[in-house]
């Protein structure tokens, strides 16, 4: 093995970092480990974001932390595992998106230093203290990388569009309900065969016109 450089113990000291924090967020997602919510509560929260189905995508995301997070750790197949983990930040930096920038207002910092971070560790490569190096840079090559990040960005953008996709449907089923229920034109008037609840006319003095005149007549004796 080549001599060690001071970037190679960077890089080892940041992928066991970045990698322990990634793994411990994936257990919390799939086992409710370190305080989470499991599958069950992150199946929820997700679904309430907007990542339909919310059970589906929880798994996805809590295998892509803890196995992302193991790999990078272990510094084995660093390109695709770095490219793998930032993809998930990404969706997890939109989602704080609409609350700012800075964490301790939900924003999207956290999740984009841990994207930003695994990023590069995509791009440089595990360094010569790493599994990838004992295997030849088998898993790790530069082609390899290519070929995460074009995968792993197409990905994002989908899971992306998707979200936006479930989050526009309940607005336009709203709107949808809501016409339906609007009146447009002039009332109709009753059907000719309809029963009117309508009171009958009345004369100057307020009696009824309608049943005088006949009683009136059948008082009269006849001719």
């Amino acid at each position: 093995m080549a001599s060690i450089s001071r970037s190679d113990i960077a890089r080892l000291v940041l992928r066991v970092g970045v990698g322990g924090v990634m793994a411990a967020h994936g257990t919390q997602k799939l086992f409710g480990w370190f305080g989470g919510g499991g599958l069950t509560g992150t199946a929820a929260h997700l679904e309430s974001a907007g990542f339909r189905p919310g059970r589906l995508n929880a798994i996805v995301a809590g295998v892509t932390e803890t196995v992302g997070g193991v790999l990078l750790a272990a510094r084995l197949a660093t390109p695709s595992t770095g490219a793998a983990v930032t993809s998930t930040m990404a969706v997890a930096a939109a989602t704080h998106a609409p609350q700012g920038f800075f964490a301790m207002k939900g924003g999207y910092e956290y999740p984009a230093v841990l994207g930003l971070a695994s990023g590069t560790l995509a791009l440089a490569g595990a360094g010569k203290l790493s599994l990838d190096e004992l295997l030849h840079q088998r898993l790790g090559g530069g082609r390899l990388a290519l070929f995460s990040a074009v995968v792993t960005a197409g990905a994002t953008a989908l899971v992306l569009r998707r979200r936006q996709a479930a989050l526009a449907e309940p607005t336009e089923t709203s709107a949808s309900a809501a016409g339906t229920h609007t009146v447009t034109g002039p009332a109709t008037p009753a059907a000719s065969g309809e029963a009117s609840t309508s009171s009958p006319p009345r004369g100057a003095t307020g009696q009824s016109l309608t049943m005088d005149r006949p009683e009136r007549e059948a008082d009269q004796p006849p001719l």
